[in-house]
């Protein structure tokens, strides 16, 4: 029952931090391109891959921590279903350029953010 709370936790709070940090630019970048869950998933990736690297190499991080902070906060605060969303309204706009920059930027630089994580701490 405990790492199911653990996990309960981190999600919620992630999922409230994703929301803020959506509706912020939102309002702050007023551009068709998806800014806020493109801001999200970056982080996100970057926040995991510190995560993966500090759980690696201390052993004070207890898989408590790990289901907490990895499968639960970084869990809900990156989204994939709403990325997915956001590319489908990008092209149902005609905003191809948009399109291909939002979906390959997203991996190649979720994947960069990641390892530059993990190289942080390392």
């Amino acid at each position: 029952m405990r790492p199911l709370l653990y996990v309960g936790i981190g999600g919620g709070l992630g999922s409230i931090l994703r929301y803020l940090l959506q509706v912020f630019a939102g309002r702050h970048i007023p551009i068709a391109f998806p800014v806020g869950t493109f801001l999200v998933n970056f982080s996100g990736c970057l926040l995991i891959g510190i995560c993966y690297s500090l759980a690696s190499r201390y052993a004070g991080f207890s898989p408590e921590w790990r289901l907490f902070l990895i499968t639960g906060i970084c869990g809900g605060f990156t989204t994939f279903s709403t990325y997915s969303y956001d590319g489908l309204m990008l092209l149902k706009q005609g905003s191809y350029v948009y399109f291909f920059l939002y979906v390959i930027g997203s991996v190649v630089l979720g994947l960069l953010a990641t390892f530059a994580g993990i190289a942080i701490f390392k």
